[in-house]
């Protein structure tokens, strides 16, 4: 038995990690900053602060695991939060995990990272993994490029605006690539790793790959509400994403984001990582998915509701 360190167990893709380490039979702590949401686990997942300003008390959190899960990120940059603290808060983490002695750490990345690339998110998470590689810990880097599952963010707000809109907009032609995995297939390599032994870096993408515009044209199609696709100037694009995310409350896309899509960059050559088709999920799910939009900073803000109640909202009601 594993006695095994999630970060976010009760938010996104921690909840699934935990769980496959429950069903496991290994022992599962959270470092979190939301203690009191509410979560399946009850006792089973202990939950420890995940206090980056405290090295002592983070390390203390990890001394006696085995393994560290790493999932903390953030998206984008905010007067709340930046991706810039975000590498240095891991690097606390990454230095902490050494000091308890954890044997190893199953670390989340990005597919395409790289320390030249001008996109601060990209070569936020290729200094974070050469930190890691650098540690001397046993590591597996894990680089998904789009998760989907339940709680999903961006498959659910495409499904959003295509069920509010009477056309979808893509910046430039489209064809740009995404190889979305499933959350619980992302949470099984994990799991995998986490009991290996062997220095790893693995591209983390699902058994299907659409251009952007054959993904959206394919969910407006299985949903029900297929709409016409058109092309736009990606600066329009973006305007439109910052006038909706004010009706929102939300960061619906961001300039780096657009870059890193149209950039190829969410799409690689490796073999799948995952067995969940994307299409598949969204026949099982098209009664529900898109029909409330999904608040990143409401999950961000808000950390004392239900993780996949308070990212949802109803704005179709005053």
């Amino acid at each position: 038995m594993l006695r095994c360190a999630v970060t976010g167990a009760y938010g996104y893709s921690g909840k699934y990690i935990a769980r496959r380490f429950l069903n496991a039979g290994h022992e599962v702590v959270t470092l979190t900053n939301s203690p009191e949401r509410p979560n399946a686990f009850g006792n089973r997942v202990a939950a420890k602060p995940l206090s980056f300003e405290n090295i002592n008390a983070l390390t203390n959190a990890l001394t006696g695991v085995d393994v560290l899960v790493n999932t903390y990120w953030v998206r984008f940059n905010h007067p709340r939060f930046k991706q810039a603290d975000a590498v240095a808060n891991t690097r606390v983490l990454f230095e902490a995990a050494a000091l308890a002695g954890v044997r190893r750490i199953v670390h989340f990345s990005i597919t395409n990272p790289s320390l030249d690339s001008p996109l601060e998110y990209f070569r936020s998470k290729a200094v974070l993994e050469q930190c890691l590689k650098d540690s001397g810990i046993s590591y597996a880097i894990l680089r998904p490029a789009i998760l989907f599952g339940k709680e999903d963010i961006l498959v659910n707000n495409i499904a959003w605006v295509l069920r509010h809109s009477p056309v979808f907009g893509v910046c430039g032609d489209g064809q740009y690539k995404v190889q979305p995995i499933h959350v619980d297939d992302m949470a099984a390599l994990a799991v995998e790793q986490s009991e290996g032994t062997k220095d790893v870096v693995i591209d983390a993408i699902g058994p299907e790959t659409f251009t952007f515009r054959d993904m959206v044209a394919t969910l407006g199609e299985l949903i029900g509400k297929p709409r016409p696709i058109i092309s736009l100037p990606p600066s329009f694009v973006w305007l439109t994403a910052q006038v909706l995310g004010r009706v929102v409350g939300d960061v619906m896309l961001t300039k780096s984001e657009i870059e890193g899509l149209m950039g190829n960059l969410l799409c690689t050559a490796s073999p799948p990582a995952g067995r969940t088709r994307l299409t598949e999920w969204i026949r099982e799910n098209k009664e529900t998915l898109g029909i409330r939009y999904a608040s990143e900073m409401a999950r961000r803000l808000d950390r004392k509701s239900e993780y996949n109640k308070e990212c949802l909202r109803d704005f179709d009601k005053n």
